[in-house]
């Protein structure tokens, strides 16, 4: 199975050395960014919506049903920004997978999900939790926000291990 993957690796992750190994150069699929990022925002959208944790962290967060549709008619720049972001995410998502797989050899999913998983353990979710310790102490929000992330970033790296 393994094998199989091996031969779905997309060249944009491949990792190209100059003459001499002095630099390398990464191969970035701005397709892939786009769509990744546009992906992490569906999966919030669907994240927050009462269909999967959109009461509880209304709950949480202290929004009533009116109070919630007043601050989304005033959401539209927090959503550009947390696009930005996205695609931020997206792109160094993809330098991190182009390093990992030219030094482990994974398929380009198992680099995806992995690459994914351990930048949100390293990176996302201690500061979420330090966060937490020093702030509000809401443990249940932290959980539907850490989750979040960590779904947005596995989705992320399966999207780009597509490109």
């Amino acid at each position: 199975m393994d094998r199989f993957f091996r031969e779905l690796n997309p060249p944009s992750l491949k990792l190209w050395r100059a003459k001499g190994g002095e630099h390398m150069n990464i191969d970035v699929n701005y397709v892939g960014v786009l769509v990744a990022a546009v992906i992490s925002m569906v999966v919030g959208f669907l994240w927050y919506s009462p269909v999967l944790f959109g009461k509880p962290w209304m709950k949480l967060m202290g929004y009533t049903a009116d109070s919630l549709k007043k601050a989304q008619k005033e959401m539209g720049k927090l959503y550009g920004v947390s696009f930005v972001l996205s695609l931020i995410t997206a792109y160094i998502l993809t330098h991190v997978m182009a390093l990992s797989m030219n030094f482990y050899h994974y398929s380009a999913l198992s680099t995806g999900v992995i690459s994914a998983f351990w930048m949100w353990l390293g990176f996302v979710m201690p500061v979420q939790a330090t966060s937490e310790i020093f702030g509000g102490k809401k443990w249940k929000l932290f959980a539907i926000n850490t989750g979040y992330q960590l779904a947005s970033m596995v989705v992320m790296g399966v999207v780009i291990s597509f490109f």
